[in-house]
């Protein structure tokens, strides 16, 4: 079996760097129109705007009042449907390039950062340990302790109170030696390892599952155990790393999951997308190949990392081009995925009213986008070609600090 996933990942690579190099030729052209395709946009939403109100209104004449007919209606709260599929309208993309440094007459585009900072929890002494999450990530191997580490260590420096980390027992004794603060369970490997992770969930807030999960059979077979758990106690997943190499040989393992969000690379989402739509990206068309994926998946959220990170629900587009910087050293995406479980439980717990009745994992998204983005900018201004995951991992605490609370 093991044989079979090299050589599929093998083509699939062969066909990715193809990709690769097409995409490459289209971007500078892309690029040159880039600011008139802005302009246009900013034109267009301030057309879209001037008539939001006289939409609402009238939709709001047709909306069902019985309970019973709003039962198909999309909810991201206590009461969802796996299989609940949504009749969808021409997608909504909201884009906005980020900069410290300038300002924007357009409201609706700094909206979306500001539903950010609405789900962010105050800080108040009346509170007890827990209350601002607990976070489980479930990955670590012989192989790969760094990763488990840099995301947990992440949620916790974002702002959750507790973060638990269920590795292997080879991977156990290494991650503690990172950092003290992380609760290690060193069970992964284990033949009831699904049942000992089962116990915990009534606790966690979230859980990331995949990062320096690994691919032997074992370690796969039970993040599906532990990602079929989860679902039923209604818990947002994050899926990174190779918890989206096992959604991509079974995707039903998440497939109208409303409260999972994946975060696949370049290559990961190809991978992803021929698995579900047989078909290759198609470099000139990323937001309608993200759209469809999404929609294929079950409108669960994806965040498409790359220059720009795309999020998508299968419904809209979010674009998030916050300042990074040229530096792309490993780690980066586990900060990501860290830094997502936390802010994903932060906007289911705020509720319609601090996200403006959005998909509360679209705004999680963008902040943890930003967030990693703004990590690495100060990073590199601090370490340049020499930055590291671990100097990005410093920068959290001011780097949250200038995006959401000043």
């Amino acid at each position: 079996m093991m044989e079979r996933f090299l050589l599929q990942s093998m083509d699939t690579e062969e066909k990715f760097y193809k990709y690769e190099e097409q995409r490459l030729k289209t971007e500078e052209n892309r690029r040159e129109a880039e600011h008139a395709r802005e302009f246009q946009m900013l034109q267009m939403l301030g057309q879209m705007l001037a008539g939001i109100s006289s939409t609402v209104s009238q939709r709001s004449q047709y909306m069902p009042s019985n309970p019973s007919q709003r039962s198909n209606h999309r909810s991201y709260g206590d009461n969802f449907n796996y299989n609940s599929m949504t009749t969808l309208s021409p997608p909504i993309v909201i884009e906005r390039s980020f900069s410290m440094h300038k300002t924007h007459s357009i409201k609706e585009m700094e909206n979306i950062f500001q539903l950010v900072r609405n789900i962010i929890p105050p800080l108040t002494a009346k509170k007890h340990k827990g209350q601002d999450g607990r976070i489980g990530i479930v990955g670590g191997c012989q192989e790969y302790t760094g990763a488990p580490y840099f995301a947990a260590i992440s949620a916790l420096k974002v702002g959750a109170d507790l973060s638990h980390v269920f590795c292997t027992k080879d991977a156990a004794g290494v991650i503690k030696s990172y950092s003290p603060e992380l609760i290690v369970h060193p069970v992964l490997d284990r033949p009831d390892a699904v049942h000992e992770v089962e116990k915990w969930l009534p606790r966690l807030h979230s859980v990331v599952i995949g990062p320096g999960l690994g691919r032997e059979d074992v370690l796969l077979a039970n993040a599906k155990g532990i990602i079929e758990k989860a679902k039923v106690k209604g818990i947002p997943i994050v899926i990174d790393a190779d918890g989206l190499w096992l959604i991509a040989q079974q995707p039903s393992v998440i497939q109208n999951y409303p409260r999972a969000i994946l975060t696949p690379n370049a290559m990961e989402f190809s991978r992803l997308y021929e698995a579900m739509l047989r078909d290759p990206v198609d470099s000139n068309d990323q937001h309608g190949c993200l759209l469809r994926l999404s929609q294929a998946l079950g409108n669960v959220t994806i965040v498409q990392k790359g220059e720009r990170d795309l999020i998508s629900d299968g419904e809209k587009v979010l674009v998030c081009s916050h300042e990074g910087s040229s530096r792309r050293c490993g780690g980066q995406g586990d900060l990501l995925s860290g830094s997502l479980g936390v802010l994903a439980h932060w906007a289911l717990l705020a509720g319609p009213e601090k996200t403006n009745g959005q998909n509360p994992f679209l705004v999680a998204a963008f902040g943890a986008c930003s967030l990693t983005r703004q990590c690495n900018h100060q990073a590199f201004q601090k370490c340049g070609r020499s930055m590291t995951a671990s100097d990005m991992i410093l920068e959290i605490g001011a780097a949250f600090n200038k995006l959401f609370e000043t």
